[in-house]
């Protein structure tokens, strides 16, 4: 599909008419069919597995990314075609004690408490003006979410910490993805290790080093008699030297991998809910073209994002490569089920859609801070980071 019918499908189902964009796209691991992969684990090493139904048939589902996962992953590959000079978009950046963050990095976007303590044109940022604009942004009210945090209006957003209750802003996310493995049957880890050196289990010769990485050795005429309690006590194991015996997890519960039939990432940019998006203007008057306009800047981001994804690869962490079986394709879903045309589209033509869509929105009146933000972290946090981070004493300094 070329930029420009792109545009007439985005105008068409941001305007009403159009259900989804949606794409299902089946992969297999990188090493070919059958071989093992490994799938994210949670609470005590255990895999998200569930009992799905599937084409009228039961099968055994396991996550290999869930959805927060890939808006993360959508989120840093926006951040980096932004840093590359790809997408000129709004990104707030603040750097502290050797940590770089960004709206598009910190776990709750606009509203986490990162932003929250930082200072935003001489003011803490919820008290600023523009940041007073945000706190009291919602759905249909979301001309600041446009201009200065597009993403929480793809991915979503949570104001937990305004307090408002039922009033809290909340934004439904439009873009959502998943990758499960299909009909899987769970395998075994085994470890072992062979010491080089040959360092055999030797007691009362091995202490550790308080407040430090290293150890020290314990001579054994006087382990026992003149070291300080607790010395020459430490396995070889527990300073990683000697052998490892071998050993298998359990195949029922222990994280060992998987195989599978097949694995399938399912991406659903819903255009449903883009059109509860409403962004009126200063004199708090809006209309049916400005807010299509702002809903299809919203919607080309959501799909570059998920073209740069579908481009960059499936490499989602250690022995856990994935390659599509074919092409990835889209399909434009109308208002049933079966009204569906199907098309293929790359970052290329999704990224002149927006940079289209953006056009058409300046002309309603329509616009985001297209480049960095700069903000200045409170002295609070600095200090608080500087002591987390064991740059500073216990305190007292400054006070």
């Amino acid at each position: 599909m070329t930029a420009d019918e792109l545009i007439q499908v985005l105008n068409r189902g941001c305007a009403g008419g159009l259900t989804a964009i949606r794409s299902v796209t089946k992969l297999q691991p990188a090493g070919g069919a059958g071989d093992k992969i490994f799938p994210p684990t949670y609470d005590k090493g255990t895999y998200a597995w569930e009992t799905r139904k599937l084409d009228g048939q039961t099968v055994q589902t396991v996550l290999l990314d869930s959805v927060q996962s890939q808006a993360n992953r959508f989120e840093e590959l926006l951040l980096d075609a932004f840093r590359s000079g790809r997408l000129a978009m709004p990104v707030f950046e603040m750097r502290l004690a050797g940590h770089d963050v960004t709206s598009l990095t910190v776990p709750h976007r606009v509203h986490d408490a990162i932003l929250r303590d930082s200072i935003w044109d001489g003011k803490p940022f919820r008290e600023s003006e523009n940041g007073k604009r945000l706190v009291s942004a919602r759905a249909w009210s979301a001309t600041a979410f446009f201009e200065f945090a597009p993403t929480v209006l793809l991915f979503g957003t949570w104001d937990s910490q305004s307090g408002g209750g039922v009033n809290t802003a909340k934004v439904a996310r439009s873009l959502v993805s998943e990758i499960i493995a299909i009909d899987f049957v769970r395998g075994v880890r085994t470890s072992s290790r062979i010491d080089p050196l040959g360092i055999k289990l030797v007691p009362e010769v091995i202490a550790k080093v308080e407040g430090a990485e290293q150890w020290k050795f314990v001579d054994p005429a006087i382990a026992g008699k003149k070291a300080k309690k607790g010395e020459g006590n430490l396995r070889p194991s527990e300073i990683n030297h000697g052998n490892v015996t071998p050993s298998i997890t359990d195949r029922e519960t222990g994280p060992g991998g998987i195989t599978c039939r097949e694995a399938v990432q399912t991406t659903v940019l819903s255009l449903t809910q883009l059109r509860k998006l409403h962004f009126p203007s200063e004199d708090g008057s809006t209309s049916l073209e400005r807010d299509a306009a702002g809903r299809a800047v919203i919607a080309a981001l959501g799909l570059l994002a998920v073209t740069l994804h579908q481009e960059d690869g499936y490499q989602l962490r250690s022995r856990c490569q994935l390659v599509p079986s074919e092409a990835p394709r889209f399909e434009v879903i109308g208002r049933t089920e079966k009204e569906r045309d199907t098309f293929e589209l790359d970052s290329a033509a999704a990224e002149t859609a927006l940079r289209g869509a953006l056009e058409t929105a300046r002309k309603a009146g329509l616009t985001w801070h297209a480049g960095s933000i700069s903000l200045q972290p409170r002295p609070d946090l600095v200090k608080l980071v500087a002591y987390s981070d064991g740059t500073t004493g216990g305190g007292g300094e400054g006070e």
